[in-house]
């Protein structure tokens, strides 16, 4: 048997709610599968296997909270024997929760459920009566309101932002309605029953006040312990960007206006082949020393229109393609602000690039974030007397800067990299 256990999704995670079972007992799991949805400060995330088997048992139920490294289920790897005997799953078996292998908090979905007298919270809040005939379960955590499938943790936010589910299609495994449908459809509530005039923060708050707090205290948490443990370097250069500009405009010129690159999309790419000269620069630091990644995923800092920002991996970066790579950032940009994002996303980044071009920043210099031991920033592109050849011309240039950790690399590596980066940019059809 393997465990299956709540994952850290992001650096300080200490806990998170479990949503949903995408899959049941005595299911087949299948490496990439997603099989549950999980609550965080960030979001709804759904969390992936990375192993085959079936899932034996179910150890927490939907609409708990619980901690980082708890055993929530239990998987019968393909290379197992079945044998019969107590616990065994049967295919389309009732799930049988027992107690997990791991703390569980208390639960906050408004439902009452057996716990111990230690996790007993004062003020719970009981359950609502439905004023309507049974309602049928349709699988673990997911109920029908007629013809609409919500989780319990939807269900109550719904109830506390005053919005009908029945009017909202749902974006969760079989259009189950989920934590962000809520927020998504509250906000437009809000929109529209907002007075002529009044500011757009009124308007459309986006989510929540109370997950937008706890958000920001994740983000500072995890800058304060980066800065408290890892010494930082700074580095920075200005890179002339006249020959990538120019193939990026030729380039686009042939193309639908969906399919046209962005210049940031150049940028990840020679970020990831630069790695090939300073590969101590793509790694992680893990039980006091620095783990090499072979595979470069780079983090891209996603900010949200609501405020806060994430991390998600583009995975492989250095092996796609171009427009795979412009697929991948505009598939993660838009799942992120939609609060969809996965759990390898969120756990797999091996450095980080970040950007505030599109914000007028001309220069950026990141904050490592835990374990990642690298952060590359880049600013706006801008045109600037520039001397080539002993002639004086206006190029677009931008200002690349790197903050590395001196446990793992020291300035002279970090210079290669950067100047790797330049020459990459130079011949950007090669890319």
């Amino acid at each position: 048997m393997k465990p299956f256990v709540m994952p850290a999704l992001g650096a300080d995670m200490e806990a998170g709610t479990l949503v949903a079972w995408h899959k049941q007992r005595g299911d087949a799991v299948h490496r990439g599968d997603t099989i549950a949805e999980v609550d965080t400060d960030k979001g709804v995330i759904d969390v992936e296997i990375f192993s085959d088997g079936v899932l034996d048992e179910i150890l927490v139920p939907p609409g708990r909270k619980v901690r980082v490294g708890t055993v929530m289920a239990m998987i019968r790897e393909t290379n197992e024997i079945s044998g019969a005997g107590a616990g065994a799953a049967e295919p389309g078996g009732a799930a049988k929760p027992v107690a997990p292998a791991g703390p569980v908090l208390p639960v906050e979905t408004g439902e009452e459920r057996p716990r111990p007298a230690f996790a007993m919270r004062a003020g719970a809040v009981p359950s609502v009566p439905v004023a309507a005939p049974a309602v049928p379960i349709y699988g673990p955590g997911l109920a029908a309101v007629g013809r609409t499938r919500i989780s319990p943790a939807a269900r109550r936010l719904a109830r506390e932002r005053h919005v009908d589910p029945a009017t909202i299609p749902g974006t969760g495994h079989g259009g189950a309605i989920t934590l962000a449908d809520i927020e998504l459809a509250a906000t437009k509530l809000a929109a529209v029953a907002a007075p002529a005039g009044a500011p757009a923060s009124q308007a459309a708050p986006g989510i929540s006040a109370d997950r937008l707090t706890r958000m920001r205290q994740t983000i500072a948490a995890a800058m304060a312990r980066s800065k408290r443990e890892i010494p930082h370097y700074y580095l920075a250069t200005t890179i002339d960007l006249h020959r990538a500009s120019s193939w990026l405009a030729a380039e686009n010129e042939r193309r639908p206006p969906e399919k046209r690159l962005l210049p940031g999309v150049l940028l990840l790419k020679a970020t990831s082949l630069a790695l090939r000269e300073a590969p101590e620069l793509n790694a992680v630091w893990e039980g006091g020393a620095v783990v090499l990644r072979e595979t470069v995923h780079v983090g891209v800092a996603i900010s949200l229109r609501q405020g806060g920002l994430v991390i998600l991996a583009l995975h492989d970066t250095s092996s796609r393609s171009l427009d795979c790579l412009m697929d991948g950032l505009r598939d993660l940009t838009a799942r992120a602000r939609a609060g969809r994002m996965k759990s390898s996303e969120l756990a797999d980044s091996t450095i980080t690039v970040t950007s505030l071009g599109d914000r007028g920043v001309e220069s950026v210099y990141g904050v490592i974030y835990p374990p990642q031991v690298a952060i590359v920033g880049f600013g706006k592109i801008v045109e600037r007397p520039w001397a080539v050849d002993g002639g004086l011309f206006v190029r677009p240039v931008v200002t690349a800067t790197l903050a590395a950790d001196h446990r793992v690399s020291d300035g002279h590596r970090g210079g290669l990299f950067l100047d790797a980066v330049d020459r990459l940019l130079q011949e950007p059809e090669k890319l």
